[in-house]
């Protein structure tokens, strides 16, 4: 039997992480404000093991009619990943002068609102079958400042908190609540906005030599929301390659046992690169 086998999954789950439940043994439920999309991802799925609803996850009646049908249908509600993210947003999210303020309420609206709609619908149905778990998606953004994305790392900041919250609020009741923070991981959106030369420049700030695919975040996110991770609660777990791991003068030479291409000297790794 999988990690999963007779569990209910809900609300705003990316496609990786959907998968990784539902070969498992979990019962899905995906949602993205996309209807395609959504439908896509549970086209993957088992056909009994899979939903598919478009909503705006900021929409509080929305959420509560997805619950319901999650409930109607599938027995309730075990688990909960909340992976929504306005990232349509992150080419207008500047620095907070040149900040448009639609862009932070938009923002805020469907990384934090929405996490936290979803969130309130799902610990009710949680504490009446028993308990459950919920991983909510951070980012290493929201633990380093930036010089832009101010409302994208700020929500991020806010969510941190919170799944602490959540985790101490409700552990007695057999709840629990942790956050994942990705760092670089190559999605198709991602590889359509970063040219060549940012992706090196992103990769010489990480401690391992690739960048980190979907599948990696779910497998931690599967690995939280199972028993094999029963008492680890209250946590921001970074999987970001080693991103936020080390001294701010790694990639430009200053650590002189970092790797370098042969014959390279530590004058020419600390040179400005693309």
């Amino acid at each position: 039997m999988g990690r999963f086998e007779g569990k209910v999954t809900g609300a705003g789950i990316g496609k990786a992480c959907a998968l990784a439940i539902a070969r498992e043994g979990g019962r899905v439920v995906v949602a993205d404000i996309d209807g395609s999309a959504a439908i896509a991802g549970a086209a993957r799925i088992a056909a009994e093991a899979g939903h598919a609803l478009a909503m705006d996850i900021a929409d509080a009646q929305a959420v509560t009619a997805l619950f319901e049908m999650a409930e109607r249908q599938l027995g309730g509600v075990d688990l909960l990943v909340n992976n929504a993210s306005a990232m349509h947003l992150t080419p207008r999210d500047r620095a907070i002068l040149d900040l448009d303020l639609a862009v932070w309420d938009q923002t805020m609206a469907t990384n934090l609102r929405g996490t936290l709609l979803c969130c309130r619908q799902a610990i009710p149905r949680m504490i009446a079958r028993g308990g459950g778990a919920i991983v909510n998606m951070s980012s290493c953004q929201g633990l380093s400042g930036d010089t832009a994305h101010t409302s994208y790392a700020a929500s991020k900041a806010a969510m941190n908190m919170l799944s602490a919250s959540l985790a101490t609020q409700y552990g007695h009741a057999q709840i629990r609540c942790n956050a994942v923070a990705p760092g670089l991981i190559m999605t198709e959106r991602l590889l359509a906005k970063l040219d060549e030369c940012m992706q090196r420049h992103l990769r010489r700030h990480q401690l391992l030599p690739r960048v980190g695919r979907p599948e990696d975040v779910a497998a931690l996110v599967a690995f939280l929301l199972s028993d094999d991770a029963a008492f680890i609660t209250g946590q921001v777990v970074c999987i970001d390659g080693g991103m936020l791991a080390h001294v701010p003068t790694y990639a430009d030479g200053g650590n002189s046992r970092a790797a370098r291409p042969a014959g390279e000297t530590a004058e020419a790794a600390a040179a400005p690169r693309c």
